[in-house]
């Protein structure tokens, strides 16, 4: 136990054995309503006699009943008045109840906050992101209610994560309405029969009124600057469908099945082909290509299964038309005909946004009562002098490539960089990776980028960080790049891998004034919403993630909003959402790493797994990676999970499933795992967990009986 853990558990127990001896003595009874109209009169001379000394012992008394959350707040404010009048009253109340309110807030915090985020972490975040836009309107609400008890709403405020200075300010603010009343019926305390005769019905109906006032003036405000928005346009009298997609990849597929399996009629526009660039230029080419190279480096380790080594002869015309025949196998499962046997209408050509309802493409005007934009993202083309001389690809290109080149500069080091430069490195080329920043993989933890570097670099890639490209010449009878640090890098090729940008331009969003972000992504709320509430926007256009599952993840939200709001909403959540870097081995995550953990400030344990050790990983000769989570300080609450092996992508998904239903190591530890595979990996680092938790006093006990039981 640390001394901040003694120190609460210390603190703790005064306030239990002040709270008790304060019952015991019977001083409560002091700050009763009888007892108050009992020594008014002799209270009442001693004050004026003794007025700053009164009110300073007053505050003081005042600021201890709120911070302890002692019974007797509601007789004190009815004193303030009975002993000081209106003006000195409203003060000395107003002061003292916001003090001893900030002083219980800030016990609450340290007290209890660490606790609740270790043990509710998931569910924690949730509801402080949404007050991290309406705690302020929730307090005020709650302060200008007398019927909450205050008390309660101190110790509740401060599990939050509200600003201090600002909880102080609303509660001076929010809790004046109901000084005021209760120090005038203080002044009039002679004619006051009961506690129960200060508030009315009538009064504590304005209280709930007070209350609500913010949100309704919020809502109003909201309302009016939608009407505004929306005053340019004529809305159709009957719409054509319920929603219209714009865009036919992973996320606008998704919204459109949703759409269509909740009986709703959508259309769904596409300008090119179905399936976007996942199946045609992204995940599954690139997949694909990734497993010929698997294939060509498993013939040379051949020798270590005890076959023959054999260095493979590479084709990549053969490559590549295996990855064309992988598409086509794919291409039903997005296809033209399996959406419209869903039920939705597959409209062919570029969509252009006329107004928030209405799409046309072509000579066709498409009404629909909400639309969603999927229109993805593009590779990003840098500015560098020279590129348009040299052969560059991108990932819409590459696959026309027609033979290796012999020296090949991959730009970006990134996953799309990391993956390329190991499948054509594999495939015979000689690859030279370039990364402006000091590392590879910079999202991802030190030792992780550690791990990608010398793995590439085992295999013969060439790995240049913290430099860049400042141009590019044509070479006798090649290509070179002049690097900042004065290094020249000749090739034949170069493969641009350096992000993608949101395809925001030529369909109407700057007609419209729709907001976009600096990254160029559509500006969308928690609920997938553009700036007009029946726009919504999802995958890559709509960011931060650039991952199918995500954009698929964003799609069935952005559905089920256009198709149920305002009856009802669904939040997007992206806590529990994985990512996987397919190099081999894989690189997979969910939740937070070590580098996001400390941004964030979140305190945590780091346990650590080396698949040299998991048998599967010996049978298949597979020992390079390990297996990280991190957990909540102290706690086997899950904040997260790195996978680095074969079949990271898969075995990564436990830790999702933990992440989603706020499961622990120990319930990890407790589920039954195939033998051997390499999910036992998950468990093993449970187990170590555990064993770092193991109370060491009872096992010394325990050996002890052990050893008297047998003698």
């Amino acid at each position: 136990m640390n001394i901040k853990s003694f120190a609460k558990i210390f603190f703790f127990g005064l306030v239990l054995c002040l709270a008790f001896l304060i019952v015991q003595k019977g001083w409560l009874q002091h700050l009763t309503f009888a007892t108050l109209k009992q020594q008014h009169a002799d209270l009442r001379e001693w004050t004026d006699i003794h007025f700053l000394y009164a009110l300073f012992l007053y505050s003081l008394t005042y600021v201890l009943v709120t911070a302890f959350a002692l019974p007797g707040a509601a007789v004190m404010t009815l004193a303030g008045g009975a002993f000081f009048g209106m003006v000195w009253g409203v003060a000395a109340v107003s002061l003292a109840s916001t003090l001893g309110a900030t002083l219980c807030f800030l016990g609450s915090r340290w007290l209890f906050r660490d606790y609740v985020v270790r043990r509710f972490g998931n569910t924690y975040e949730k509801v402080q992101k949404g007050l991290d836009n309406s705690g302020g309107f929730y307090l005020f609400t709650l302060r200008l209610t007398p019927m909450v008890p205050f008390f309660i709403v101190n110790l509740v405020f401060g599990l939050t994560r509200i600003r201090v200075s600002q909880f102080f300010l609303i509660s001076q603010i929010g809790m004046l309405p109901a000084t005021l009343t209760f120090v005038n019926a203080g002044t009039r305390l002679s004619e006051i029969e009961s506690l129960a005769g200060i508030i009315s019905l009538p009064i504590a109906l304005s209280f709930l009124a007070l209350g609500i006032f913010p949100w309704l003036a919020k809502g109003s405000l909201i309302m009016i600057e939608r009407r505004k928005r929306y005053a340019a346009f004529t809305r159709p009298s009957r719409f054509e469908y319920d929603v219209a997609v714009i865009g036919a990849g992973a996320g606008g597929l998704v919204s459109a099945y949703v759409t269509a399996a909740l009986k709703g009629t959508v259309a769904l526009i596409e300008q090119s082909r179905m399936g976007g660039d996942c199946l045609y230029t992204g995940c599954v080419p690139s997949k694909t290509l990734l497993r010929s190279a698997q294939v060509a480096q498993l013939m040379r380790r051949g020798q270590e299964f005890g076959l023959q080594s054999i260095e493979p002869s590479v084709d990549l015309r053969s490559v590549f038309a295996r990855i064309q025949r992988v598409i086509q196998k794919i291409e039903p499962h997005d296809s033209v005909e399996r959406y419209t046997q869903l039920g939705v209408d597959c409209v062919h050509g570029r969509a252009f946004l006329r107004d928030p309802f209405r799409v046309q493409v072509g000579d066709r005007v498409i009404t629909a009562r909400n639309i969603i934009i999927a229109t993805g993202a593009s590779p990003v083309v840098p500015q560098i002098d020279g590129l348009d001389a040299v052969p560059y690809f991108t990932s819409e290109n590459l696959w026309k490539m027609k033979q290796v080149p012999q020296r090949l500069l991959i730009i970006g080091g990134g996953p799309i960089g990391c993956e390329l430069a190991q499948a054509f490195q594999r495939l015979g080329c000689a690859i030279t990776l370039l990364e402006r920043t000091p590392r590879l993989l910079s999202s991802e933890d030190e030792d992780v980028s550690s791990f990608v570097t010398d793995l590439l670099r085992s295999e013969g890639v060439e790995v240049i960080t913290s430099s860049q490209v400042d141009a590019f010449q044509t070479a006798s009878s090649s290509f070179r790049a002049s690097l900042n640090g004065g290094q020249t890098i000749y090739f034949d090729a170069v493969i641009l891998a350096v992000g993608r940008r949101a395809n925001t331009q030529g369909f109407g969003l700057q007609e419209l004034g729709i907001s976009t972000r600096p990254d160029g992504t559509i500006e969308t709320d928690e609920y997938l919403r553009t700036s007009y509430p029946n726009i919504f926007a999802c995958g890559d256009v709509a960011g931060p993630f650039q991952f199918t599952h995500a954009a698929s993840h964003q799609g069935s939200h952005a559905a089920l909003n256009a198709l149920f709001a305002p009856f009802k909403k669904f939040r997007i959540d992206y806590s529990s959402l994985p990512h996987c870097t397919y190099i081999s081995p894989e690189v997979a995550r969910v939740g937070l790493n070590e580098q996001g953990a400390r941004a964030r400030g979140v305190l945590f344990d780091t346990f650590k797994y080396d698949l040299g050790q998991l048998d599967r990983a010996i049978c298949e000769g597979e020992e390079r990676g390990f297996v990280k989570v991190l957990t909540a300080k102290g706690t086997g609450r899950l904040l997260g999970a790195t996978v680095v092996g074969p079949h990271a992508g898969e075995t990564i998904a436990e830790f999702v499933l933990a992440l989603r239903k706020n499961l622990s190591l120990s319930d990890i530890m407790a589920t039954v795992h195939s033998y051997p595979t390499f999910a036992e990996g998950n468990r093993f680092v449970a187990g170590i967990w555990q064993r770092s938790r193991a109370p060491q006093g009872i096992l010394k006990i325990l050996q002890r009986l052990h050893a008297w039981r047998r003698g």
